[in-house]
C-alpha cells in the first residue's frame, strides 16, 4: 500500500497524501492530516480526490467548505488533485467554487503534483 509523503515542489514542503488510504469525510479526519502536515513541516497538503468522499464535490453537504476552512485556520494551503471537469460540468457552483479557488492562493484544484509544481513556482 502506497503512503503518504513529504516532497519539496518549488520550494515548497508539501504532504502528498497517497490515493490508497482512509477516506476524508469531515473535521475529524482533517485535523488528523493537519497533525501530520505540522509533523512533516509541510506548508501545504496535496489531497487525491479519491481520498475524499462523494460528498465533498456536493457543495449543499457543506462537507468541502468545513474540510478546507480548518486547513486555512491551521495555516495550510491545499491542493485537491484530480479531474473534477464531470463533476462541475453537472454543477455551475462547483464551476464557480473550482475557478474562485485556483484564483487565490489558499485551494487549488490541479490534475496532478506536476500542474502543482507549475503553480508553486509561478
Amino acid at each position: 500500500m502506497p503512503t503518504d509523503e513529504t516532497l519539496t515542489l518549488a520550494a515548497t514542503r508539501v504532504l502528498a497524501l497517497s490515493a490508497e488510504g482512509p477516506p476524508i469525510a469531515g473535521e475529524r479526519e482533517a485535523t488528523d492530516l493537519i497533525g501530520a502536515a505540522f509533523s512533516a513541516d509541510a506548508g501545504l497538503v496535496a489531497i487525491p480526490l479519491a481520498r475524499l468522499t462523494a460528498d465533498f464535490l456536493d457543495l449543499k453537504t457543506r462537507a468541502a467548505g468545513l474540510i478546507l476552512q480548518k486547513f486555512v485556520n491551521y495555516g495550510f494551503r491545499v491542493a485537491l488533485i484530480g479531474d473534477v471537469t464531470a463533476e462541475a460540468a453537472r454543477s455551475p457552483a462547483l464551476a464557480d467554487f473550482v475557478r474562485e479557488s485556483n484564483r487565490g492562493r489558499a485551494v487549488w484544484f490541479v490534475a496532478d503534483l506536476a500542474e502543482l509544481e507549475s503553480r508553486l513556482a509561478a
